[in-house]
């Protein structure tokens, strides 16, 4: 039975001009995916006039109302009609399109929004007069005077409303709601220097404020670390590293969260590509390579990292909505970003996170039922010191002696000096699995089982590093066959393999040849190696597994030559442990991404016997 073809007619298909409208509403398909990208649009077109104030304000999520007000350079009465011409931008002239140094370029947002809603900008120019115009389903009204003291103000209403079937597809309020203050959160971590307002004017009234981020003062870095503490919360850059590199004319800067900081998703990973905020696998897999020693494959890093380079040497044209970018050297930039933060993690030390103590302290509760007890009902520090003299042991007094001694054990002076340090000195272990030790501003408790694994673990590595990973010959080279992209995409990364001790060679046709696997790894199935790997490849361009496979044999091997829970330690051998995690990076978290160390402020703990 013949079913009939549907796209095919019997009569011979006339190829026609579509309709300016008609283009519009495609494009608008393409660069105006819901009311999050509308809001995008028109908050980047604010930025690229130079605007440091910019407030955006929402109704239903968007869909009835979107209206962004800036205090930017503005547009003439003569600009306005052309600004809603499809393809008309101030941003370029046409020549270069790779020399780009604005958010937008194409001249598409605004007619694609007027083909689809209700859109009215009103503007103002410097020394100008302020005018007006509305455009609704691609029908423009004439430009009218207005009144507006500068800048630009830009109306969005009834999005959708000229094609109802896009309004189907959009999730509830909410989610939409949530997903305009995603896009504003990013834009305003790309420009710390300005200021944005994010207001929900549902039901009318003056709204509810939102969002709301204050210009930064200072250099970039200042302005950027107040933008961030105000965007994400003081807990991220309480535990952020400052990352600032640049090689070959490339620049990474930015924040990067301490290893124990780690989230459960990918919430908190924002990237910039010259301050426009991207959704690059290439550059997210980066970030993922540079911590996957340090986090268990459950957990993510939180990052805010900016890449700079000449605006020549990455695409921005890739897709309309321009959240995609193709690099010219993505190898060299893949490198800066996974050195660069490696490099800042390991002067970070033996740090471990402040939320790590914070938890910590919350785990400790008072009594229930326990009066509260005030200050003024506490006994004076005279009484105290009667008190505890009249609680000491008694002991025969000594010729030549009129008091008793006191109760007081005054510690050695080697073990005195030795609080001064950042671990501070060793005084108890208790389970036979902590060390108490004792700091000049409070004290820290160490698990020793995970604080030796790591220890060990980073002296496996260097030993790996200095001799190399020893390959074990096979007798039989085993021959896998692959797809002719799968085999070109395999030896392509020949050498990378090579040096982790699996060595890969054409066999002919699409067919590869193992001819070596790391020796650490005992009896290996290479073909399903081989596949492992190529699945990596094809998600992030690089592969990393048969590193970790190798490192997670030197973790294991770590773990059984660690000191083990039980055993009871010496207190020279605790102080040993304690100096030798001063001096290892990474080591205030384990092989697995958990801490090693948790610190408690002095201050802390005595507010949790109700001290102050």
């Amino acid at each position: 039975m013949n079913a009939p073809e549907p796209k095919i007619s019997a009569a011979r298909p006339v190829i026609r001009q579509l309709d300016e409208a008609a283009i519009n509403r495609i494009a608008a398909g393409e660069v105006v995916e819901r009311p999050a990208s509308a809001v995008k649009e028109l908050v980047e077109n604010a930025l690229d006039a130079g605007a440091t104030r910019i407030a955006v304000d929402y109704a239903d999520g968007g869909k009835t109302l979107i209206r962004v007000t800036d205090d930017g350079c503005g547009m003439s009465a003569e600009d306005l009609p052309l600004a809603l011409s499809r393809h008309a931008t101030s941003k370029i002239d046409g020549s270069d399109l790779l020399n780009i140094h604005s958010f937008g370029f194409r001249g598409e947002a605004l007619p694609s929004l007027g083909s689809v809603g209700r859109l009215t900008i009103t503007s103002r120019v410097a020394g100008g007069d302020a005018a007006s115009v509305t455009v609704a389903g691609g029908r423009m009204g004439a430009v009218r005077p207005a009144a507006l003291t500068r800048g630009t103000v830009v109306e969005l209403r009834d999005l959708f409303y000229a094609t109802p079937a896009r309004l189907k597809f959009l999730r509830s309020d909410r989610a939409e709601a949530t997903a305009i203050a995603e896009v504003v959160r990013r834009l305003a971590l790309a420009e710390p220097a300005v200021a944005f307002t994010l207001r929900d004017m549902t039901g009318g009234g003056e709204g509810r404020v939102m969002f709301r981020a204050d210009a930064g003062n200072g250099d970039f870095f200042d302005a950027l670390r107040d933008r961030v503490g105000g965007v994400l919360g003081a807990d991220f850059i309480d535990n952020a590293l400052r990352v600032d590199v640049e090689r070959e004319g490339l620049r990474l800067s930015g924040y990067a969260a301490l290893p124990t900081y780690s989230r459960g998703s990918s919430v908190q990973q924002f990237v910039f590509v010259n301050g426009r905020p991207v959704l690059d696998r290439m550059l997210l897999g980066a970030l993922r390579v540079a911590y996957f020693d340090f986090l268990s494959r459950d957990r993510h890093p939180a990052a805010v990292l900016n890449v700079e380079c000449d605006p020549e040497r990455v695409d921005v044209n890739v897709h309309p909505a321009k959240a995609e970018v193709r690099f010219r050297e993505p190898e060299a930039v893949r490198s800066l970003l996974i050195s660069g933060l490696r490099t800042a993690l390991s002067g970070a030390g033996h740090r471990a996170s402040s939320t790590v103590a914070d938890a910590t302290l919350a785990a400790f509760s008072a009594p229930q039922g326990a009066a509260r007890v005030y200050q003024m009902d506490r006994p004076s520090g005279a009484a105290l010191s009667r008190g505890f003299a009249f609680q000491a042991p008694l002991q025969p007094v000594q010729a030549g002696f009129a008091e008793a001694p006191s109760a007081r054990v005054e510690p050695v002076a080697e073990a005195a000096d030795l609080t001064a340090r950042p671990l501070g000195a060793a005084r108890a272990q208790v389970h036979e699995n902590y060390i108490i030790a004792q700091t000049e501003r409070g004290m820290v408790i160490v698990d020793q089982h995970a604080a030796h694994e790591r220890l060990v673990y980073e002296r496996l590595k260097r030993q790996m590093a200095e001799t190399g990973v020893t390959a074990q010959a096979l007798l039989i080279p085993e021959i896998v066959d692959l797809s002719p992209n799968d085999a070109a995409r395999l030896l392509e990364h020949a050498d990378e393999l090579r040096r982790f001790g699996l060595t890969v060679e054409p066999f002919g046709g699409s067919a590869v040849a193992v001819r070596e696997v790391p020796a650490i790894l005992g009896t290996v199935p290479a073909a399903a190696l081989l596949r492992d790997v190529l699945d990596e490849l094809a998600d992030l361009g690089t592969s990393q597994l048969v590193q970790a496979k190798v490192e997670a044999v030197l973790s294991r091997m770590a773990c059984h030559g660690s000191i083990r829970s039980g055993r009871q330690m010496r207190a020279d051998e605790m102080n040993a442990l304690l100096r030798e995690m001063e001096a290892t990076p990474h080591s205030g978290q384990c092989n697995h991404g958990r801490p090693t160390y948790v610190e408690l402020q002095l201050a802390d703990i005595e507010r949790l016997f109700g001290r102050r």
